[in-house]
């Protein structure tokens, strides 16, 4: 495959967003080759014995993912997007640092409100950091056989050509959120019996084991209570199992008592968003589940059906970051799945190191986030809680 006639060199000096895309990765030779008509051999266990082993492209039906077809198309490159001008980020007040950790504090049932209240702010040092999230909005394909109970369905197995898996209609969700979704491939489907009941339509009953009554639990299955009989269970101690009306059987559960079911092949279709974070060190001493749910300042964001990596980054390690995640999950998803759309995003996450005083001491503790959370393992003054 000519991938340079597919993603030519996008135009425009070199500090716009636009590189050179991975894009041979997209289908790598590998996944082309494995491609066949016909599905991996395991049939499951629980379905009937006498499924057909051979169909018209499903000559084995039960297995993994099925890799996605080729392209029929060039992919047009996206359009070489500008630097962002406004880099600045507002820098945190004393007022709002002082809000938040108040804040903080009355969040905290063991927390005094004394530091917070009454300690003073010395310093106040800006340790902003970036965070770059790229997001891959996948398809993927899997087929097996499924079976409902028989209707009067009419069997179409092998009356026309059954389209292959990728070839069935779905509807693909809003972009970016994950979905599921089971659809019946047309011809394939047959009547047979069913493998619970054996094609009677009864099995028997799980509440009373078959035995049409169950235990009294009046008496604990003695027959009386105190010096008398009981009455619940007239002093046999068993009870008529109302589940199945004291026949010991029930409908299959299976084929609902119709006896047949209809088998089909279904090919199960899930839309998948991969979402992976990169953040530049910071020596604030943050961890990442701290700063994954903090909201920073968005830089710059685009999505595209294959995304070029960035170029001209400011902060060389995000540019890195983006050209080694983006090949990655093109290589990686696009063995298995369809990637149907990818967004990348830098934001600006803001964060304060405040120091203050409090009873002759020294203490510090970070503002973080556009919505000023807090963080500060070494609050001076707390207590031990009990509560009632």
């Amino acid at each position: 495959m000519n991938t340079s006639a597919m993603y030519p060199p996008p135009a425009g000096p070199a500090v716009n967003y636009a590189g050179p895309v991975p894009g041979a990765a997209m289908y790598p030779p590998a996944a082309v080759a494995a491609h066949a008509p016909n599905m991996p051999t395991n049939m499951p266990t629980n379905m009937p014995t006498n499924m057909p082993t051979n169909m018209p492209n499903y000559g084995n039906v039960a297995g993994g993912y099925l890799p996605p077809p080729m392209p029929t198309a060039p992919i047009v490159p996206p359009e070489a997007s500008s630097v962002p001008t406004d880099w600045s980020i507002p820098s945190l007040s004393e007022d709002a640092a002082r809000a938040a950790f108040k804040d903080f504090a009355s969040s905290h049932c063991c927390y005094s409100s004394s530091p917070a209240e009454q300690g003073v702010i010395t310093s106040m040092e800006p340790h902003n950091t970036y965070r770059y999230r790229l997001e891959t909005f996948t398809e993927s394909r899997s087929t097996d056989w499924a079976y409902k109970p028989h209707e009067g369905e009419a069997p179409d197995a092998n009356t026309q050509p059954s389209p292959q898996p990728w070839e069935v209609k779905a509807s693909t969700p809003t972009l970016f959120t994950d979905r599921t979704e089971k659809l019946r491939i047309p011809f394939t489907s047959s009547v047979k019996d069913c493998h619970t009941c054996h094609a009677t339509g009864k099995e028997p009953c799980d509440t009373c084991k078959g035995n049409g009554s169950k235990p009294c639990s009046s008496c604990s299955s003695s027959g009386r209570i105190g010096e008398g009989q009981c009455t619940s269970c007239n002093g046999t101690g068993n009870k008529k199992c109302s589940d199945c009306d004291s026949h010991g059987m029930k409908n299959c559960k299976t084929c609902k008592g119709k006896r047949k079911l209809l088998a089909y092949i279904e090919v199960k279709v899930e839309w998948t968003n991969h979402v992976e974070d990169y953040v530049t060190e910071q020596t604030t001493g943050l961890t990442p589940e701290n700063l994954k749910a903090a909201h920073g300042k968005e830089l710059f964001k685009n999505s595209q059906f294959l995304l070029y990596p960035l170029m001209g980054f400011p902060h060389p390690a995000i540019a890195e970051a983006s050209q080694r995640m983006i090949q990655d999950h093109q290589g990686k998803y696009g063995q298995t799945s369809r990637i149907l759309q990818q967004r990348q995003t830098v934001e600006l996450i803001p964060i304060t190191k405040v120091t203050y005083a409090w009873k002759a001491k020294s203490h510090s503790y970070l503002v973080y986030g556009n919505d000023n959370r807090v963080s500060d393992d070494n609050y001076p003054d707390t207590c031990c809680c009990v509560i009632l």
